[in-house]
């Protein structure tokens, strides 16, 4: 990758489609698998006789579901991170970092294909 390459190749950006959409394959299947558990934890059946003993057993069915809606939520939006990335593979500026306008290395994109910054400029974030 030289200097004056501003953008990937149609190959590179080939391979790169293929991880994001074989991520957004199994992140959809997350979803659906915690939204299924989501289902089945609100159906509580027709048995609504709560004894006292059964107090911390809702508390722990809330802060479960608490934590099965925070998943789903950061399993949304993972998804959509991915199809944004979709979306500027096709438009032309995947790989293009926006906090320096450089290439981001493939090492990076393979790891995290979603992501919009290098290294470089995602350090330079936290200061």
């Amino acid at each position: 990758m030289s200097e004056e390459n501003l953008r990937y190749s149609r190959e590179e950006l080939a391979e790169f489609e293929e991880i994001i959409q074989d991520k957004l394959t199994a992140a959809r299947k997350e979803l659906a698998f915690i939204k299924e558990t989501l289902s089945r934890r609100n159906d509580s059946g027709t048995d609504n006789t709560a004894s006292s003993s059964k107090v911390l057993e809702d508390g722990a069915d809330t802060a479960e579901k608490e934590s099965l809606n925070q998943l789903a939520s950061r399993q949304m939006k993972f998804i959509q991170q991915l199809e944004n990335a979709q979306h500027r593979i096709k438009n032309g500026t995947y790989g293009v970092c926006i906090g320096t306008g450089k290439l981001i290395p493939k090492e990076r994109l393979r790891a995290v294909p979603h992501t919009q910054h290098s290294i470089e400029a995602k350090m330079a974030r936290r200061d």
